[in-house]
């Protein structure tokens, strides 16, 4: 059976990072649950953290419930039959637009909740077209243009009062180069605004436990913010960083096929691209194995390959349910069992059962190296989410 390993000593080794810039910059970092959201790490978590970000009802509900701490939500546009629901377990609500704020603006300020609006610099920084949220013509932020009609140059938007704060969400899996380019066209755009805000979220994507992120430059960039804003309050809200490097799925070979002409032979695994992690085929990217290499084809990279050559595939009917092509330094047998890195990010979030595959059991490596299973998953997961 296949199974999700989170790493909880990884974990805490990313938070203490975070917690650092969170001290040495004075900002308040948040967990962005579309990343990871195993509520059996919050404890952990909301020691170094200072709450969670959310993007609809239930994930709010799971942050507020399980995490504690500040509660911030954002959707390009809410339901008003959830509204007061979400009204009642969220600190901080960001929309998406102007006119989302003239419908709910003044009911969040009336429950206390502090109201934000999401901004689009329009600094493209992101390398993949689907993960850019400032591409053209896309449908996350308000744009300078969106606000001209209602947006004095000295003071906030007319039908705007309730406004407390900005916030901007451009990066994926970036550096501080990027976030670089991106504040100075936030602060170009909408500076003249920030004299009347309360706080400003720099949003996600900040790769900052990555091995290479300038941590120190950062810290810098953040301290020379509250420099220019001092009164000014800044969130930041990665969720892959979070969990970054902090977990595995285990996999075992199910069945070995001849090798084709190339050399490459298929096998058969008991996790897929499509149903375990789909941002293999989303993104894409080939996700790392340990004591294996990913293959690059010699006739197109100066690459000598190891002596055996696999393509892995799911269990699935999709033709291009296909994880990637690796070689080892040994040959493989059915049986044997991989362990795909990095994979406590967006894949126990985004999972699925097409086809009717189960689901990985989810388990923690303790500190002290002992594997607790939290959860199992049966046919009932499966047929009752489509029946």
């Amino acid at each position: 059976m296949p199974r999700y390993i989170i790493d909880k000593a990884a974990l805490r080794r990313n938070l203490e990072i975070l917690k650092n810039v969170s001290d040495r910059a004075g900002v308040k970092i948040l967990l962005a649950q579309k990343a990871f959201s195993c509520a059996a790490t919050y404890p952990l978590c909301a020691q170094y953290l200072a709450g969670t970000t959310a993007s609809s009802l239930f994930e709010a509900r799971h942050g507020h419930d399980n995490f504690g701490g500040e509660t911030h939500v954002f959707a390009p546009a809410f339901d008003p039959s959830e509204m007061d629901e979400l009204l009642g377990i969220v600190d901080h609500i960001v929309f998406n637009s102007p006119r989302q704020i003239e419908k709910f603006g003044a009911a969040a300020h009336s429950r206390g909740v502090s109201v934000g609006l999401r901004v689009n610099p329009e600094v493209s920084v992101a390398t993949t077209p689907a993960y850019d949220p400032c591409r053209p013509s896309s449908r996350l932020g308000t744009t300078l243009q969106g606000l001209k009609t209602q947006a004095p140059e000295t003071s906030k938007p007319r039908n705007l009062e309730t406004l407390d704060g900005l916030h901007f969400h451009c990066l994926c899996e970036q550096g501080v180069e990027e976030l670089r380019k991106v504040l100075a066209g936030f602060e170009e755009k909408f500076g003249y605004m920030l004299p009347q805000m309360k706080w400003v979220n720099f949003g996600g994507g900040h790769h900052i436990t990555r091995a290479d992120y300038d941590v120190d430059g950062l810290v810098k960039l953040l301290n020379d913010f509250h420099s220019r804003h001092p009164h000014l309050e800044v969130y930041l809200e990665p969720g892959e960083a979070m969990a970054l490097n902090a977990g595995f799925l285990e996999a075992h070979v199910l069945e070995i096929q001849p090798p084709s002409p190339d050399g490459i032979s298929n096998a058969i695994l008991d996790v897929s691209a499509a149903c375990h992690m789909p941002d293999v085929l989303e993104m894409p990217y080939t996700p790392r194995i340990t004591n294996a290499s990913i293959y690059h084809d010699p006739r197109t990279a100066n690459h000598e390959p190891r002596a055996f050559l696999y393509r892995f595939g799911g269990p699935t009917c999709l033709a291009g349910d296909e994880i990637g092509t690796y070689s080892f330094d040994h040959q493989l047998a059915e049986g044997d069992t991989l362990m795909f890195e990095d994979m406590a990010i967006y894949s126990m979030v985004k999972n699925n059962t097409f086809n009717g595959v189960n689901l990985p059991d989810i388990a923690i490596r303790h500190e002290d190296g002992r594997i607790e299973t939290l959860r199992t998953f049966g046919y009932n997961d499966f047929s009752q989410r489509v029946s």
